[in-house]
């Protein structure tokens, strides 16, 4: 393709030494994009750009540090390089130390930290907002994906566009709504162009030139359409040309106005504009509480610049109480649709060419920004594929650790787990209980109720306690409908080993037959039982059911036997 034959050109060039053209083919060798994956290659790119002085370089070899990509994991000199890259002005270093503050992950937790960090960051992306209408991010959890193909779907075909414009031109108010915002996307897609292959080029500049009048041009056409139908969006459009005077004069009266017809619509702009107004006592009395009531609003619709503004409200204590803690959550809002955001979707299309390599690095670095859905991506692919670029697999667990600090439920199982089986590390029942128990008291898991009664059933890290084991199980039938047919089974065989117990610790002697042995049954069970008794808690209650069940019939037949 052209860009992949433009990277093998900006690879010739980087071999001379242009900084730049480095920056470029180290990014691009470490997630595979255009050219292929190689790791160590761009590690050693980084390192001397590193040296350089690049911020770009530092927050990457931060990143290889933090994830053990090519290294030797160590979470210091992660720390070390996002500090150097932040001071260097890096976006992206800035955003996963706000993170690593907010969640005390690695370094001592401190929201006023952590909001020093996304302030700067969210106020760099309401910037661009402001000028490009944003972008939309389309979140998507492989997991939910695997159980329900095709359910995270949801781009516009041409064919959909085409309706949508017939109903416009025949006078259907909300068809013209949504041309309106297929506008807005021709805008992003002249915007991605600008961003991927112009630049700062001349070309640059005359595309400027070129978007601002496509711009003027649609938006007349929206509002000439829009108006005489009373339409918010038109209205929206001439409160706008009116409050910064746009092809007729400033008239703050009128801009308020329209405004205001829109917000009464439930239009977004015009709750945002209006918030705007009072914010800034533009043309009206400044008032805060009138513009925390319509940034509000517009929040509500998903608006980043009114999460901007309620944040920075909230973070100043301006018209409400001060609150570091909202104030951080609403800044990082913002700060996830930024333009590293795309990311999302070129992770999502290499793992749908099967790129798991390519899926999980993409993934990593959004991780470490915070994004929850990459997380909990990253939590599916680990179960999915054994890494070659991890060392040692231990860091597994070190990353579902760093999963664990925003309260990602499956994380701290699968880190009970981990510990559970030995996977990445050594065997540590006691391990895997503290993390159940903590699953179990913060995130009330009833997979980890149930594992917890699993571990005080058989004694595994923990004292041996039927009396315990039953309350867990019982936890878990509370917790969750799904663990009621698991926990009955469990329950029954829990009675069965008790009464057992009993009778022996009355010296009962009791006389009974061997399980069949030679027949195809006995083997049968014999089978399935030396198979689900090395289990232990599952990540999954149909595991845990088969075993029950299995164990079940096994003491029924030894009852009968007596």
């Amino acid at each position: 393709s052209f860009l992949t034959r433009l990277y093998e050109k900006l690879l010739k060039v980087a071999g001379k030494g242009h900084h730049k053209a480095m920056e470029k083919v180290a990014y691009a060798m470490l997630f595979g994009d255009y050219l292929a994956q190689n790791i160590p290659k761009a590690k050693e790119l980084f390192e001397k750009l590193a040296l350089e002085g690049s911020p770009k370089a530092q927050m990457a070899l931060g990143f290889l540090y933090a994830a053990g990509l090519g290294v030797n994991s160590s979470q210091a000199k992660a720390l070390v390089y996002y500090t150097f890259g932040a001071l260097g002005g890096n976006l992206v270093a800035h955003m996963i130390l706000g993170y690593r503050y907010w969640g005390g992950v690695g370094v001592p937790q401190s929201c006023e930290s952590a909001l020093t960090h996304y302030r700067l960051v969210a106020n760099h992306v309401a910037s661009d907002v402001s000028l490009t209408g944003g972008s939309a991010v389309q979140r998507v959890r492989l997991l939910d994906e695997v159980e329900n193909p095709g359910s995270t779907s949801g781009m516009l075909e041409e064919d959909l566009i085409q309706y949508y414009q017939f109903l416009a031109e025949k006078g259907d108010v909300q068809a013209q709504v949504r041309v309106q915002m297929g506008h807005t996307a021709l805008m992003r897609f002249f915007l991605f162009l600008q961003r991927n292959f112009w630049g700062d080029s001349l070309v640059h500049y005359y595309f400027q030139y070129l978007l601002l009048c496509l711009g003027w041009f649609l938006s007349l056409c929206d509002v000439a359409v829009l108006v005489p139908q009373g339409n918010p969006v038109g209205q929206s459009g001439l409160g706008m040309a009116y409050l910064y005077g746009r092809g007729v004069p400033v008239n703050y009266e009128l801009a308020l106005k329209y405004f205001q017809k829109a917000a009464e619509q439930g239009w977004v702009d015009g709750q945002l504009q209006l918030g705007t107004m009072y914010y800034n006592g533009i043309g009206v009395k400044r008032d805060y509480k009138q513009a925390f009531k319509f940034f509000n609003l517009a929040s509500q619709a998903g608006h980043i610049l009114a999460f901007y503004n309620l944040a920075q409200m909230h973070a100043t204590g301006t018209g409400v109480l001060r609150s570091c803690h909202t104030a951080v959550e609403l800044f990082k809002n913002v700060c996830e649709r930024g333009r590293w955001s795309d990311r999302l979707m070129a992770a999502y299309g290499n793992f749908k060419d099967s790129d798991m390599d390519g899926a999980l690095v993409q993934y990593l670095l959004l991780a470490e920004q915070g994004y929850e859905v990459a997380q909990s991506n990253v939590a599916f692919i680990l179960d999915q594929i054994l890494l070659k670029y991890f060392t040692p697999l231990v860091l597994t667990c070190v990353l579902y650790v760093q999963l664990c600090y925003p309260g990602y439920t499956v994380a701290r199982i699968k880190l009970g787990d981990y510990h559970f089986y030995g996977y990445g590390t050594d065997v540590d029942y006691e391990t895997a209980v503290i993390h159940y128990r903590l699953a179990s008291e913060q995130q009330h898991s009833a997979q980890a109720m149930f594992n917890l009664g699993y571990m005080h059933e058989k004694g595994l890290g923990i004292k041996q306690d039927i009396h315990l084991a039953k309350r867990f199980y019982d936890m878990a039938a509370e917790a969750s409908p799904e663990a009621q047919v698991p926990v009955f089974l469990a329950l029954c065989k829990l009675g069965l080993v008790y009464t057992l117990q009993y009778l022996h610790d009355l010296n009962v002697s009791v006389q009974y037959r061997a399980l069949p042995g030679p027949g195809a049954c006995g083997r049968f069970i014999s089978l399935v039982v030396s198979n689900f008794n090395s289990w232990g808690p599952g990540s999954m209650f149909e595991a845990n059911l088969i075993y029950y069940i299995c164990t079940g019939f096994m003491g029924l037949y030894y009852v009968c036997s007596m």
